[in-house]
């Protein structure tokens, strides 16, 4: 009895393995080879972001975006506008023009180079200054892997990233600039 029962369960557990991981039901804002527009609900800031790669469906990515609301010390955005664009199949570095944090992101992609060009949502909360910045580490560690990130404690917030693309493997990896802001308004533009 015990060997018939062992064997039902490694034939089970087999089956389930031998599945491949289903990863169009998580929450994804585009399909690929789609453009997308991603914006936070105003007054919350980019917190999280998440994408699977594909070689067969163009070298894309679905991508996946959570926000959180800023804290209210930091009181309600001024402005938020649409920053620079970031060319397809070129490295890059992107931070929020006047001391902006990332609230939300939109991207084209591109059949001749296999990439997609990107353009941050940034917004603006009075004259509040970024400091203590830092870069993550490449996300993903190596290309075509899935990739996450998750804003590493409260208080810190996506100012903007730097990415590297490979031509050959034709995906890129990203590090994003986290800062945390000042709880007093201050008088300059940090870089």
């Amino acid at each position: 009895m015990k060997a018939a029962l062992l064997a039902s369960f490694l034939c089970l557990l087999s089956t389930v393995v031998a599945q491949p991981y289903d990863h169009y039901d998580m929450g994804w804002v585009n399909g690929y080879r789609q453009g997308f527009n991603f914006q936070c609900p105003h007054g919350e800031a980019l917190v999280a972001i998440r994408s699977y790669f594909s070689e067969k469906e163009g070298s894309d990515r679905l991508w996946s975006f959570e926000c959180q609301r800023t804290p209210e010390t930091l009181g309600e955005p001024s402005d938020c506008w649409w920053d620079d664009i970031n060319r397809a199949g070129l490295e890059w570095s992107s931070t929020c023009t006047r001391n902006g944090l990332v609230a939300g992101v939109q991207s084209k992609y591109f059949e001749s180079v296999l990439d997609r060009e990107w353009q941050f949502y940034c917004c603006y909360y009075k004259r509040r200054c970024p400091y203590a910045c830092i870069k993550t580490n490449d996300i993903p560690e190596y290309h075509r892997e899935e990739a996450e990130m998750v804003i590493p404690a409260y208080g810190y917030f996506i100012r903007g990233a730097q990415t590297t693309f490979s031509g050959v493997l034709r995906d890129r990896q990203w590090k994003y600039i986290l800062c945390r802001m000042t709880d007093f308004d201050c008088e300059f533009e940090n870089l």
